[in-house]
């Protein structure tokens, strides 16, 4: 319903898929500014560090298209709106996952894919095949990954009901995050990234292996691999954060 709605003014969907595209350039476009004045960042070359923005953009453009409308649950909870999604015989989650369903995030992950596709010929890297198979591995799992971010932090709002911008630090504040090379910030928020919130898992650990580049932390080889395993277990824990906000929801009593 919503995409046809978008594209009852195509136009307008164009205007907007390409003010989409150039927002999210205006970031690379820092990244291109900095490497104007510096040949390395933390020991990371322009082509380096824009595999990493790929990475990360498609990754979160991929979970912001499928679930980027969640962090509107805590508007339709303060308002009792989300009465009515309980009401129909769909599944709470796929409403909230598609409601205001927006086309025009496209532009996002398009501007994502050509950086990307340019890193992928700049890099001089001795490509493997577990290395080629890593790639689409690492795009797929960091989607995941920011999906279950999307779905804790809109479970987290059956509680505080006014939390989105706290969700959004967490998602395209970790898209930010994880466009930089891990080895310009500090050790105890790269724990925090890895260990606490896993966005180290959407691309800087698998990047780390690819670019053969070592881990700042010290960690062991074998969790460059880990993404998908990762991925599901966020996933998981999503579910349950989900299942346990909407059972302790109890509309506005209006």
């Amino acid at each position: 319903m919503w995409v046809r709605s978008t594209m009852a003014y195509r136009f307008s969907f164009v205007m907007m898929a390409v003010g989409n595209f150039l927002a999210t350039a205006l970031d690379f476009a820092a990244i291109a500014i900095i490497f104007g004045h510096t040949r390395v960042l933390g020991g990371f070359s322009l082509p380096e560090t824009a595999f990493l923005y790929g990475t990360s953009g498609c990754a979160l453009g991929l979970a912001d298209l499928v679930l980027g409308s969640m962090d509107q649950l805590g508007q339709r909870v303060r308002d009792g709106t989300l009465d009515t999604l309980l009401v129909r015989p769909v599944p709470v989650f796929a409403q909230a996952a598609a409601d205001r369903f927006a086309l025009r995030r496209l532009g996002r992950i398009s501007q994502s894919v050509l950086v990307l596709a340019w890193s992928l010929t700049a890099l001089k890297a001795a490509w493997t095949p577990v290395d080629v198979l890593l790639v689409p591995v690492m795009l797929v799992s960091g989607a995941a990954i920011f999906s279950a971010v999307f779905v804790t932090g809109a479970a987290f709002q059956f509680w505080a009901t006014d939390a989105a911008e706290v969700q959004n630090s967490f998602t395209y504040g970790g898209n930010a995050l994880t466009q930089y090379p891990p080895t310009v910030f500090a050790k105890d928020l790269l724990r925090g990234a890895t260990f606490v919130v896993p966005l180290a898992f959407v691309n800087w650990l698998p990047a780390l292996h690819i670019l053969r580049r070592a881990d700042p932390l010290g960690l062991p080889g074998w969790l460059d691999f880990c993404s998908p395993l990762v991925a599901a277990a966020a996933c998981a824990a999503a579910g349950l954060a989900w299942r346990a906000g909407l059972r302790a929801y109890r509309s506005t009593g209006s």
